[in-house]
């Protein structure tokens, strides 16, 4: 066995030959790495056929030699803690490979452990951790599954371990939009799934294709209208009734009244809570181009992020579903559909402009204007070579 040791600038002691070895650097100083034994070597073919539960490395005489080994005995995860934990040196780093009951292609799976304790000398700490990566390659790297590090006991016990596989499991972090983001995906799919389960008294999803169909992908989720807002929609439609305000029910998952109280245009704005989403139904009477209308609006009023997450994707679920119902089975005809956050944005003019879009004038496209006439001398023929009979 040969080392590379140096002090200074000196290089006396140079290794044997044919011996290569690494060195580790400390301050003026360079640790040389130690080299497995034979008897190492040798054990570490032998409990790559499976017959060995736990292998115990440590550094003796600046050589890796066998600590400790323990026989298989029962399952891996019952065996963990009676293992591993008592072999564990609080003032000495070692290392441990434990083998797991899972397979690779190149046999069963082990598990690496670099044990280094607080209390142990920093010469040590820094001589095992620079040859952590020479133990793995005499052991081969292929067997390894998971590597763990360690200063105290509870870092590589079983529960320490399941806590790492875990976390090396776990998605990166996210930031709070994307978090945001994530709940909504996560309860879009909870009530799409409620949708599906819903009984046949509700209507359910189309799932036929044909060229004549108008397919639909599932929309969003169908709370029931109680009876008394069924009765203000047929109300409205009769033109009894000038408005209607709709609220759900997160609990009982149903879609209810409000109330139903004259509305001019002035009092839109004060219908509209600040703190929680609605759906509005308006009959909006006014003139257009001589005639008078009366148009039935609905209004979706949506206070941004005032409201919980589970009520704004819960609203936004069940708009479009209960606009279908409104208008294919009550045959309530819609002029327009608004959706806002902030009642104040409900003006005469604001309506009128929603109901009646303005139509974009003509715009002529540009025409290049002609240039000026006489002003550029007569047109000249220019001949090319050879016309003429010459040659160029």
């Amino acid at each position: 066995m040969g080392f590379l040791l140096r002090e200074g600038k000196g290089n006396e002691n140079l290794p044997a030959a044919g011996v290569c070895s690494v060195s580790c650097c400390r301050a003026g100083f360079e640790e040389p790495i130690p080299i497995s034994t034979t008897e190492l070597r040798d054990f570490f073919a032998k409990a790559r056929n499976g017959s060995v539960r736990l292998i115990k490395v440590i550094i003796e005489e600046e050589q890796l030699v066998l600590g400790a080994h323990k026989e298989l005995a029962r399952r891996w995860d019952v065996d963990y803690d009676a293992f591993v934990l008592p072999l564990l040196d609080e003032q000495q780093p070692c290392y441990v490979l434990y083998r797991l009951d899972s397979q690779n292609a190149q046999g069963y799976e082990w598990l690496f452990i670099s044990w280094s304790p607080d209390n142990s000398p920093v010469r040590l700490k820094m001589l095992y951790a620079a040859t952590r990566a020479t133990v793995k390659k005499e052991f081969g790297g292929g067997h390894i599954k998971d590597e763990m590090f360690g200063t105290v006991k509870e870092d590589v016990s079983l529960s320490g371990y399941q806590k790492h596989v875990s976390s090396c499991s776990a998605p990166a972090p996210l930031t709070a939009a994307e978090q945001e983001l994530q709940q909504i995906r996560i309860n879009e799919g909870e009530v799409a799934q409620d949708a599906c389960s819903q009984d046949s008294s509700t209507e359910m999803v189309k799932t036929e294709i044909s060229v004549e169909s108008k397919h639909q992908t599932l929309q969003g989720l169908a709370f029931p209208l109680q009876l008394d807002a069924q009765q203000a929609i047929q109300a409205l439609k009769q033109k009894k009734i000038n408005y209607i305000q709709l609220k759900l029910d997160l609990e009982r998952e149903t879609i209810d009244l409000v109330h139903t109280s004259p509305t001019d245009i002035s009092d839109l704005p004060k219908r509209i809570p600040q703190d929680s989403a609605r759906y509005h139904f308006f009959l909006y009477k006014h003139s257009h181009e001589g005639d008078y209308l009366e148009s039935v609006v609905f209004i979706y009023s949506m206070p941004g992020y005032k409201c919980s997450i589970k009520e704004r994707m819960l609203y936004s679920s069940c708009k479009s579903r209960l606009l279908d119902t409104v208008e294919q089975e009550f045959c309530l005809e819609i002029a327009k559909k608004i959706e806002i956050d902030d009642g104040a944005e409900l003006t005469a003019e604001f309506l009128y402009d929603e109901v009646h879009p303005k139509q974009h004038a003509f715009k002529q496209a540009f025409a290049k204007p002609k240039g000026p006439v006489g002003k550029r001398g007569q047109k000249r023929l220019i001949k090319g070579p050879g016309e003429n009979g010459e040659d160029s």
